[in-house]
């Protein structure tokens, strides 16, 4: 068997760069790990994995295909694993940002049931937020 230990990576091509280094970044909190301007990669520490973007007309993503859009969506959605899961600040820091998210409900994930919020990045992509089970349960 191979021993998976968790995400290392996903990678996102994307139109609007500036936009999703705000929302990931501004918004999320990941940092800056690793910019290739000559492979057109952005590399965003996402806690222990990596967002990794692929601007669709740099090196790389010219490789891809045609761009994210609804009618040509590369991903369901992934999953951050969030603790702390603070709802109301999580809610407060996204509407800040002027982001639109959905209701919390319980949600099945790699670490069990948890509170989780599904939103969607600038591209369209669907983002989970997912905390661990509630204490005493």
């Amino acid at each position: 068997m191979i021993p998976i230990q968790g995400l290392d990576h996903i990678v996102l091509r994307v139109t609007d760069t500036e936009a999703m280094l705000r929302f990931y970044c501004g918004t999320l909190g990941c940092t800056m790990e690793k910019k290739r301007d000559d492979l057109g990669l952005i590399q965003l520490r996402a806690g222990s994995a990596l967002i990794d973007l692929v601007p669709v007309d740099g090196k790389l993503g010219l490789k891809g295909g045609a761009a994210p859009g609804k009618e040509g969506r590369n991903l369901d959605h992934f999953c951050l694993w969030i603790e702390p899961f603070d709802e109301v600040e999580i809610r407060r820091q996204l509407a800040a940002s002027g982001v639109v998210a959905g209701p919390t409900e319980t949600r099945f994930g790699a670490r069990g049931d948890g509170p989780s919020i599904y939103l969607d990045d600038p591209e369209g992509n669907t983002v989970e937020l997912k905390g661990p089970a509630p204490t005493g349960e």
